[in-house]
């Protein structure tokens, strides 16, 4: 059978997994009154709060604007902090803004260079923007295509640079984001990676089939799970209605309940820590919501999938073309 093939039969073969009542048995939570909880990332000894600070929060923010949120997140528990060379200038927005706090955080950033050669460079460039000599979890970003593993773990690769730089300490943990269950099924067979960070959300996971596959086979190999795209509804219905939310470029949960149980969804299952979206809004209402992000119940999976299968998902498995 060849690669490819072997995935696709994989991945199809995967169980819709749906752990409710929740199964975090196998995740240490540390729970802090008035605070985020903190979740182990799988086998790296880390402890993240179960919300993340997205990049995309400072970019285009004035400098004191970025002090002001970084600070916003950090009383109210947040120690993950996500970001990536793409996500316009939010590098050099949050390096002064972090720089206060960076030897408490858990610093996450990414590249999408997929040669030795230019994630190099990139990785390089990064540490200079972010004020830091190192990385908690560096990560290839948005591996969406077979083509690109291949190229990642070829020679001359991406993966190259990755292993050099944690062995000269530049990267203590090596992940990868995704948004196709292919591609994510792939990097975890040819590497053991320490995280991934992947579209966790009720809408995909419930009507397009994608999610459940990716989790288990994470969980199987015992990876730090990160969630994107938690409060999600789907692709916006018209392009004109992304002007309130030019940070999203899809259609996210708006009204404070729906957002709590769009998190609550991703965060019943093995999951550490979701990013939420880039819009400084929305991102506050969710850490609003830190003493309120318990496990769902039966009943309110049950009218959570109903909503789902209502909808439009933003992502699906098999990725249509």
């Amino acid at each position: 059978m060849k690669r490819r093939d072997f995935i696709k039969t994989t991945a199809l073969a995967a169980p819709m997994i749906s752990l409710f009542p929740a199964d975090l048995s196998g995740i240490y939570r540390e729970i802090i009154p008035g605070q985020l909880e903190k979740r182990s990332l799988g086998q790296t000894g880390l402890k993240l709060s179960i919300i993340g600070f997205g990049g995309i929060v400072v970019m285009n923010a004035s400098p004191e604007q970025s002090s002001e949120r970084v600070k916003m997140a950090i009383d109210a528990g947040v120690n993950y902090f996500d970001v990536a060379p793409t996500y316009g200038d939010a590098e050099i927005k949050l390096g002064p803004a972090l720089e206060p706090y960076r030897k408490n955080v858990i610093l996450n950033c990414k590249t999408t260079k997929r040669t030795k050669a230019e994630s190099r460079a990139e990785l390089e460039q990064s540490l200079i923007n972010l004020r830091t000599d190192h990385f908690d979890v560096y990560q290839f970003h948005a591996v969406n295509k077979l083509e690109e593993v291949d190229t990642i773990m070829g020679p001359g690769g991406a993966m190259e640079t990755f292993q050099e730089a944690r062995r000269e300490g530049k990267i203590r943990f090596i992940g990868f984001s995704s948004h196709t269950v292919e591609a994510a099924m792939a990097l975890m067979e040819r590497y053991d990676f320490d995280t991934i960070l992947f579209p966790f959300s009720f809408t995909s996971w419930y009507a397009g089939n994608f999610g459940p596959q990716v989790m288990a086979r994470a969980q199987e190999k015992k990876m730090g799970i990160m969630a994107l795209k938690a409060m999600a509804i789907g692709p916006w219905p018209q392009p004109s209605e992304r002007k309130k939310y030019p940070k999203c470029w899809y259609q996210p949960l708006t009204e404070t309940e729906d957002i709590r149980s769009g998190l609550r969804f991703t965060l019943s299952h093995p999951v550490t820590s979701a990013v939420p979206p880039g819009d400084e809004n929305l991102f506050q209402i969710a850490l609003s919501l830190r003493d309120r992000l318990t496990p769902l119940k039966k009943k309110e999976v049950k009218a959570i999938k109903a909503r789902a299968l209502e909808g439009k998902p933003l992502f699906t498995y098999p990725a249509k073309t």
